[in-house]
């Protein structure tokens, strides 16, 4: 009897003990770590979000992030519109600098000189995480962000820095208001439902809809009659450029159904074009992009330039540039009202271009900042070439 009362408390002892061990490794084994760009099911996690970008990666981010990266042309730009720049921690160098003030009020860009810049200048002081182009993972680890956004980046670039970070990367594109509108809304709304910030994406896209549908209301019937030829000059592209350079889709003048007459030049982005050529368009109005000035008012001393009809009858206007670290959508929109007061005044006879500059750069800027733009670039203005 005494043996087996024994062996029974032995069993108990093994099994109470044995419990006890299998309590302790369910409870302090640690999860199995995800590798960069491997996604636990967010049903299942709390306060994380699953979500495809704009490389087609899945991720796995913060619910609501709160201290927020972005690396790349467009990812601040878009922040801004979201209403999201206060929880921004870090930016790259293209963020950072002073503004570029000219004795002529007009200059290259060299700094702050975009309108979400000039609307937040706080921006500049956040600290540095690197160049636009090579991220700098220890930077941006020392910022503890909980999410980076990046644009003009591949899957596998992504995947190296949130690899690196060990931080969610999330890839956008910046796109544009022509051919790449709906990756551009898209990158939007992706941010949008990351920062929980859907509506404020809604409210964007929809002002930016509405206002493309007034200027091509305005000007849909007047396209239909023979129309001013006009010529963009001076467009810059990764620094200033003379006469000779021009956008074939200039989108703020395709918004006003404008008759470019370098449309046939190319199917997007800057171009050069030969000299004999613009002598041959002779166009009656020329805008110049005002970061270009210089270059393009010594081009026109030339007096074969002298000669074209434009620069005769004193019709060259200056446009403030618009493709500054990427696009700025708002100036997009405020040069193509400027543009239309030239090419159509009865259409836009209500307008008043800086009015409406300041309307557009406060719906998504936040802040009215023409005047800003007007003293870095001459502002919308005839401009003297003879």
């Amino acid at each position: 009897m005494i043996k087996r009362d024994l062996l029974f408390t032995i069993v108990i002892l093994f099994l109470a003990a044995g419990a006890l061990i299998a309590g302790c490794t369910s409870t302090s084994t640690p999860p199995t770590p995800t590798g960069a760009g491997t996604v636990a099911p967010s049903a299942t996690t709390a306060g994380t979000l699953t979500v495809t970008d704009l490389t087609n990666r899945t991720v796995t981010v913060p619910a609501s992030p709160q201290r927020i990266i972005g690396v790349g042309a467009g990812d601040v730009r878009m922040l801004v519109y979201l209403q999201s720049s206060d929880k921004i921690v870090g930016v790259d160098q293209m963020e950072k600098g002073s503004t570029n003030k000219t004795a002529l009020g007009m200059g290259m860009p060299s700094g702050t000189d975009r309108p979400y810049s000039l609307a937040h200048p706080e921006l500049g002081e956040k600290p540095y995480i690197g160049t636009n182009r090579i991220d700098d993972p220890e930077l941006i680890i020392a910022q503890k962000p909980d999410i980076v956004f990046a644009t003009w980046r591949t899957a596998k670039d992504a995947d190296a820095l949130q690899e690196k970070t060990g931080v969610p990367v999330v890839t956008l594109v910046s796109g544009d208001l022509g051919k790449g509108k709906a990756q551009f809304y898209q990158s939007l709304r992706l941010m949008g439902k990351i920062l929980g910030k859907d509506a404020r994406a809604e409210e964007v896209i929809a002002y930016i809809d509405t206002t493309i549908a007034d200027l091509n209301t305005r000007t849909a019937d007047a396209a239909k009659t023979p129309s001013k030829k006009v010529y963009i000059a001076g467009v810059s592209f990764n620094g200033a450029h003379g006469i000779l350079s021009t956008e074939p889709t200039y989108p703020s003048l395709k918004m006003i159904n404008g008759n470019n007459v370098a449309s046939g030049a190319g199917t997007g982005g800057q171009v050069m074009i030969d000299k004999e050529q613009l002598l041959a368009w002779d166009p009656d109005v020329i805008f110049i992009d005002e970061s270009s000035y210089a270059l393009v008012a010594a081009d026109l001393k030339d007096p074969a330039y002298q000669s074209l009809k434009a620069v005769k009858n004193k019709q060259v206007y200056g446009l403030m540039p618009y493709n500054w670290y990427a696009n700025n959508y708002d100036t997009v929109l405020a040069n193509a009202y400027y543009m239309g007061k030239i090419l159509y005044p009865d259409q836009f006879s209500d307008i008043e271009p800086g009015q409406k500059a300041d309307e557009i750069y406060t719906n998504l800027d936040g802040k009215a900042v023409y005047s800003d733009m007007k003293e870095l670039f001459g502002g919308y203005k005839p401009l003297q070439v003879t």
